[in-house]
């Protein structure tokens, strides 16, 4: 099966419906919306959790990863963490994990990711550059948020989406959650995959991605939480990606600029450089969105080429440890 021909959608579904079967296990809230939509609460008013964290991080794959929260230790201490793989990197990441939809309504705003991404095209520039599209009657969105969207917000996604109300699926998870900070992490190869690809990379020539980053202990106050996720991957995430590409001398400089030391940014926790910034992410070193340590095996000659390392300084500034 190609690449092409893979539906995001569908192919997340039945993890949809393991959640919302499971729901007192997994710790969320499943409720349908006045205009048939399934919604499920992994966060705001549910427990949530790890486990609920990783399949949210399989959802936002779009079925076509795995992910597996592991105990990993950064110099003399120890945090669960979260492990992802996946043999369609492009799709899975790009086409589907990305966090690049910006959902905007009179006072609500989300960020939304996975599946549905896939059929409204959000950003168009991404899905021309890895060729890809879903068409599927269903989707699947993941919204980072810490509210209950409004039903217009319902309807306006189902709209772009090209699908009705009743075919929705809305997985609600806030940042300062355990399942949120879980599923950032499990970004963790999709960030590697957007940075490479912004360097000049053709995402199509990587055939297989894994990474594992810390799952950080969640924090009340969103700042602070949104700081600490984006340092478990900044100063403690690894990508590892497979391949198939001619030039080792020009794989070999893009890997050198992907990790986050290769930004003017790097060396603080997040936090403090978002504050610099006015709480402006456009004024931030886009550079700066890139795990700490990349390698990248070339399956055509067999070289390996590796950049970065783990910051666990910064890591335990990040946590106050």
């Amino acid at each position: 099966m190609s690449d092409t021909k893979l539906s995001v959608n569908r192919a997340a579904l039945s993890l949809v419906r393991k959640l919302c079967a499971k729901a007192e296990n997994y710790g969320v809230i499943v409720e349908e919306t006045t205009s048939g939509s399934t919604l499920v609460d992994a966060g705001i008013k549910a427990r949530g959790g790890f486990l609920a964290g990783k399949t949210i991080t399989e959802i936002c794959l779009g079925g076509y990863g795995k992910a597996q929260v592991i105990p990993v230790k950064y110099g003399d201490f120890a945090l669960p963490s979260i492990s992802v793989q996946t043999n369609h990197p492009a799709v899975a990441t790009l086409g589907s994990q990305f966090a690049g939809w910006q959902i905007k309504a009179d006072k609500y705003s989300a960020i939304g990711s996975g599946p549905a991404r896939a059929l409204s095209l959000k950003p168009k520039e991404l899905y021309k550059k890895i060729n890809y599209r879903d068409e599927a009657d269903l989707a699947i969105l993941v919204l980072e948020t810490s509210k209950r969207p409004p039903d217009e917000v319902i309807q306006q996604i189902s709209r772009q989406c090209k699908v009705t109300p009743q075919n929705l699926s809305l997985i609600l998870v806030p940042t300062a959650s355990v399942a949120g900070s879980t599923q950032v992490s499990g970004r963790i190869a999709e960030t590697g995959l957007h940075k490479l690809t912004k360097l000049g990379l053709d995402p199509q020539v990587v055939k297989y991605a894994w990474g594992c980053a810390p799952i950080v202990p969640v924090h009340p106050r969103f700042d602070e939480a949104m700081g600490r996720t984006n340092d478990a991957i900044l100063y403690a995430g690894t990508a590892h990606y497979t391949v198939n590409y001619e030039d080792d001398e020009e794989l070999e400089r893009l890997v050198r600029k992907t990790p986050s030391s290769a930004s003017k940014g790097y060396g603080r926790p997040f936090l403090e450089v978002f504050k610099e910034a006015g709480y402006d992410f456009y004024k931030i070193d886009p550079g700066l969105f890139a795990p700490a340590v990349i390698v990248v095996d070339n399956m055509r000659t067999g070289k390996i080429h590796r950049a970065g390392d783990l910051n666990v300084e910064v890591l335990k500034r990040s946590l106050g440890i």
